[in-house]
């Protein structure tokens, strides 16, 4: 049985539909990450399992018991927010304690089961210190613990790095996944950032205009895309057109490739081939069946791990590939000529419209 079950969720603010229908099951112990840009419906999904509103239809169970009727502090779920929301004029500790002293726990358990999540979370030197005193991180942990210390059944985090710089971020979420796995509690996460998503999730569940794209793990939603939407999403693609010669073969980049039954059923019109930069290899040779055609570096980017390239096609438009930046891929300037290819079995093919369906 799932832990937490969403069933035909759905929830609307005025004429603005937030949600379509949404009905999810996850596992008890999960790292679930509701993935999606502004506006998707996230939020509002994980404020519906929270109880901060109430769904217009459908059902919400924890452990198989309802719980879409009960108010927020009736549902023992921890939330975590966006913006820290720790209280200024309360010390570390008293932060923390403020959700046990609201279920009037003895003091004497509140300072031992305080104390025992501050060093948790790494906050032990800091509890009587105030909410000014720390840092942003810091300030978020103390989120974290007070949401923790109350032993919820689901711990439910709304962006909670957004706020942070980039390194503390990669640092926190490292923290956050360690300790979700330690103390295995059910965790509901909602993030923008694909990377964060992708690196901390056991599950990954990508929105869009309110509905479920897709579910699965970061490998598969990553490298098997449901639809074109997440495939844009997650990642990026450089996404051409696939055509017909003469005799009805269908042409990528121009050239004629075996490609799914399916997609020759539909003929071509409307469909897409994508293709994720790191696939797209620049100066080196394609193995097997694949697409080889020639190109122009328009622009070159250093970021560090990998290089950035803005490859003009041939007859194709602009290209984006991902190269390891060797000395000889470093050295290319725009203007240089380089040769490109892709294997056939890297590229995905995409039904008509933004959320075309993969064709297999």
């Amino acid at each position: 049985m799932a832990h937490v079950q969403l069933k035909n969720i759905k929830k609307s603010y005025g004429s603005h539909v937030a949600l379509k229908d949404v009905s999810l099951s996850i596992d008890r112990g999960a790292f679930f990450t509701l993935l999606g840009p502004s506006g998707c419906g996230k939020t509002t999904l994980l404020r519906a399992i929270a109880g901060f509103h109430q769904q217009d239809a459908g059902e919400i169970l924890l452990e198989g018991q309802s719980i879409g009727h009960l108010g927020a502090n009736k549902r023992n779920v921890g939330m975590v927010f966006q913006d820290y929301a720790v209280f200024p004029h309360l010390s570390v500790f008293d932060n923390v304690a403020f959700g046990l002293v609201q279920q009037k726990v003895p003091s004497a358990e509140i300072r031992e089961r305080v104390g025992a999540i501050l060093v948790t979370v790494q906050l032990d030197q800091h509890a009587e210190r105030m909410p000014h005193q720390l840092s942003g991180g810091q300030q978020q942990r103390v989120g974290l613990a007070r949401a923790l210390v109350i032993r919820p059944k689901v711990l439910l985090m709304d962006e909670p790095l957004s706020n942070l710089d980039a390194k503390l971020r990669v640092e926190l979420r490292r923290d956050i996944r360690s300790l979700q796995q330690s103390l295995d509690i059910t965790t509901v996460y909602v993030t923008h950032d694909q990377e964060e998503a992708l690196s901390i999730s056991d599950q990954v569940c990508v929105m869009h205009d309110g509905i479920v794209q897709q579910v699965g793990t970061p490998w598969v939603v990553y490298n098997r895309p449901a639809n074109r939407f997440v495939a844009t999403f997650v990642g990026s693609n450089n996404f051409v057109p696939v055509a017909l010669d003469g005799a009805g073969m269908p042409l990528v980049l121009g050239q004629p490739l075996e490609i799914p039954k399916s997609v020759t059923r539909q003929g071509a019109k409307g469909i897409v081939a994508a293709i994720r930069p790191e696939r797209l290899l620049v100066d080196e040779a394609v193995s097997g069946p694949g697409v080889r055609l020639g190109g122009v570096v328009r622009q070159a980017m250093f970021t560090g791990r990998e290089l950035q390239l803005t490859i003009e096609a041939a007859g194709h438009g602009l290209l984006d590939a991902l190269t390891e930046p060797s000395a000889v891929m470093i050295a290319l300037k725009p203007g240089d000529p380089v040769q490109l290819g892709v294997r056939a079995e890297d590229i995905l093919y995409f039904a008509p419209g933004v959320t075309g369906a993969l064709l297999q």
